[in-house]
């Protein structure tokens, strides 16, 4: 597959700075890939659309992982604590910085390329919440860049699907819980020319036994966020109930225990987007984003959701 494959425009005053003043106010696409009907509904909608369906959130927590250092001016980004007080991370600007160097609370040992450093961090994350650089507003609230089911620390970016979900909201389904500590791999661009050349490096996952038993038995499963997926088809190919995924993805796949996806809308030639092609339909992709795009639906991270049934 060819990397422009992923392009879509985009116009910039539809990606969405803020979260919606209530969470679960964000705009619900559904798209029904049985029928091919559309439907436009709130997000607070959203048992409406089900149909038993067993609710699987990524319940990973996002670590205040944005570090900044003063002398040269610029950040260290932890993904992933490797052991103990040693991380892996991204440094910038990489040029100019040393190992074996201090940087504040952080030292760094190892370049290990394209940014990311092994380093060494004197206590817990401080830092601040990691938004993508595509948000450049600030943020009031750090809570609402964490799911309200967030229970695991790890992640360095939150799965932004769960976002939109109240406590009241969850009540109202039947709802099993995963964690996938989200890394560089979910919100990496793809730079190869062809998808298939892109490397996946892999993140954290781990599923308690009696998670499992019941989304393996369950009639049908809504997999919330792409991170969901990952764990649970990882699962479904023999994987182990903790471990690291590497799984990748790409249209052609075969679904094997997600029958049903809620997603937010994705940046461009991102895995992400690759991932709901994957499950809906490359073309049925393409048009339900340009569709997205008319009806004036907010995207990215604090955007609205759709629902692939």
């Amino acid at each position: 597959m060819d990397l422009s494959e992923l392009d879509y425009d985009l116009p910039r005053e539809l990606v969405a700075q803020h979260p919606a003043t209530r969470r679960d106010g964000s705009r619900l696409l559904v798209y029904d890939r049985s029928s091919g009907a559309i439907r436009h509904r709130a997000f607070a909608e959203l048992p409406d659309e089900l149909d038993g369906e067993l609710v699987v959130v990524n319940d990973t927590k996002v670590v205040p992982a944005r570090i900044p250092i003063e002398a040269p001016r610029g950040e260290v980004l932890l993904l992933e604590r490797i052991e103990g007080d040693l991380w892996e991370g991204l440094a910038r600007p990489t040029r100019r910085l040393k190992p074996g160097r201090r940087y504040g609370p952080v030292e760094l040992l190892e370049h290990l390329g394209e940014g990311r450093w092994r380093l060494r961090l004197d206590g817990e994350p401080l830092g601040a919440p990691p938004l993508p650089p595509y948000i450049t507003a600030p943020l009031d609230d750090p809570g609402r860049y964490q799911t309200v089911y967030a229970q695991e620390p790890g992640s360095a970016a939150a799965p932004t699907a769960g976002l939109h979900f109240t406590r009241e909201l969850l009540a109202r389904l039947d709802v099993e819980r995963v964690t996938l500590h989200v890394g560089l791999d979910t919100f990496r661009p793809v730079t190869a020319e062809r998808l298939e050349e892109h490397t996946i490096h892999g993140e954290r996952y781990v599923v308690a036994p009696t998670a499992w038993t019941r989304i393996r038995s369950a009639e049908r499963v809504l997999a919330v966020g792409t991170t969901s997926v990952r764990v649970l088809e990882t699962l479904s190919r023999g994987g182990p109930l903790e471990g690291r995924t590497e799984l990748f993805v790409t249209p052609g796949f075969e679904f094997a225990r997600v029958d049903a996806l809620l997603t937010n809308f994705h940046l461009p030639r991102s895995t992400l987007l690759a991932l709901v092609m994957a499950f809906a339909g490359v073309e049925e992709t393409r048009r339900l984003y340009r569709l997205a795009v008319e009806e004036r639906y907010r995207f990215y991270s604090f955007g609205d959701a759709m629902l692939l049934l």
